[in-house]
């Protein structure tokens, strides 16, 4: 595009504080959506677009000139140089401990902003009158427009983890067997150990789940198959249509429930399948929206056959506990605005690169590395997963490994996984050096 006006650029653009609103047009120009040479409108116009203070846009509009990002002449307006990153937390020596490589949690920068809708949920008819209502009425209409499958119960949880509790207690209830794709999700395994159920894992090949891996897992008593259809922490897959179908003629007629979770949401750049379809009496999913709006919105949307979701329900508190409202409403105003779905989108741009970067970064130094079409991780071949480990993390680099996320003996093959969602993109190439060091025993530890 050429020149662009202040409307334009309000519904690229939904942060509202200088840095964020800086960042965002450097993405604009990197992704090509601003030409080099584009006009840029004037402060006091997109000021009054983002509804934000003039001083606030000058000083994002000041960042990016001090980047050499764009230029401003006295008569020329402000124009666009090019792709030169402006000035971030990247740029600066890193600090390892800050990193989050452990679970997968979003890159704070990358949020959208959540003020407005906050502000309109405040503004709900009877916000805070006494009542109860496991999914409100505005969060139902929009999440249930795109719900892959005829969802007969609804209800919201306290976050994608909880979702995912509630969801896998109702359905596997007092038999006590739950099967799992590997890898499981980080910190789900211990979490299942520490119940008492008995975890069997499923193999996985390019496609999904195996369909024998499921037979076997059926045949030795799994109430219950949890899956991942996205693959957000794989190493290899996401789900295919065609093994879907297969696992559902695997599963129909028989009393296994199916619990899908959605982990990314918003944020997936891959289709993420159900056996909903074929299966909506058996089936139960969490829509997960955390990673993409942050955990303080710390909300969940849970939907599927009624039985499974009523008791669900009953897992809060015996059903007297509900999901605030007001949380409620603020996912449904986000779900909703135009400006937060541009935000989303060009965080998705942003992981998508990061992950990019990061696989030919590791290559480059030696590494096998592996990380599924729509994964938030990265799995590094190493001899001692272990060791490893502990050598990156005296180092500040805390890293999780496979034996944590994979219950069958023949999947744990010794490998690190690291998230990659706030990997430092400037600093890849010092990052995989100090993986490839630690995986092959050269990396000291550090001396106080």
């Amino acid at each position: 595009m050429a020149d662009i006006s202040a409307g334009a650029l309000g519904e690229l653009i939904s942060a509202t504080d200088s840095h964020g609103i800086a960042t965002q047009t450097r993405e604009l120009v990197e992704a090509g959506t601003l030409d080099v040479g584009a006009r840029l409108p004037t402060v006091r116009a997109v000021a009054g677009e983002l509804g934000v203070s003039i001083g606030t846009v000058a000083k994002a509009w000041s960042l990016l000139r001090d980047a050499g990002l764009i230029e401003t002449r006295q008569r020329g307006g402000t124009r666009v140089l090019g792709a030169v990153r402006p000035p971030t937390q990247d740029e600066a020596p890193v600090a390892w401990s800050d990193v989050d490589f452990l679970f997968c949690s979003p890159d704070p920068a990358l949020l959208p902003p959540l003020d407005r809708a906050v502000a309109t949920a405040l503004r709900t008819p009877h916000f805070n009158e006494w009542g109860r209502e496991y999914i409100v009425q505005a969060l139902h209409r929009i999440v249930s427009r795109d719900w892959p499958f005829e969802a007969t119960g609804w209800m919201t949880a306290g976050g994608g983890t909880e979702g995912l509790w509630l969801a896998t207690r109702a359905a596997v209830g007092n038999q006590r067997v739950v099967a799992c794709e590997e890898p499981l999700a980080p910190g789900f395994l211990a979490g299942l150990q520490e119940e008492g159920l008995t975890v069997i894992g499923v193999p996985v090949d390019d496609e999904g789940p195996t369909v024998e891996g499921v037979r076997a897992a059926v045949d030795a008593g799994a109430a219950a198959l949890v899956l991942s259809p996205g693959g957000p922490f794989s190493d290899r897959h996401v789900l295919s249509s065609a093994r879907a179908e297969e696992l559902a003629d695997l599963l129909e007629g028989t009393d296994v429930a199916v619990i899908e979770d959605d982990v990314l949401g918003p944020l997936s750049t891959v289709p993420v399948r159900t056996l909903g379809h074929r299966l909506p009496q058996q089936t139960i999913r969490v829509q997960e929206y955390c990673r993409a709006f942050g955990i303080d919105l710390r909300t969940s949307v849970i939907g599927g056959a009624r039985p499974l979701v009523d008791a669900a329900i009953h897992q809060r508190s015996g059903g007297v506990a509900s999901n605030s409202r007001l949380l409620q409403d603020a996912l449904a105003a986000l779900l909703s605005d135009e400006r937060t779905g541009a935000a989303v989108h060009q965080a998705r741009q942003r992981y998508t690169r990061r992950r990019e970067r990061a696989l030919a970064a590791f290559s480059a130094a030696g590494l096998t590395v592996h990380s599924g079409p729509g994964s938030w991780a990265l799995w590094v071949e190493v001899a001692d997963e272990r060791s490893a480990a502990l050598a990156l993390s005296s180092h500040g680099i805390v890293v999780d490994v496979a034996s944590a996320s994979h219950v069958s003996p023949d999947q744990q093959r010794q490998r690190l996984r690291l998230s990659l969602a706030q990997l430092p993109e400037s600093s890849l190439d010092e990052l995989a050096q100090r993986v490839a060091d630690a995986a092959r025993g050269r990396l000291g530890p550090v001396i106080p």
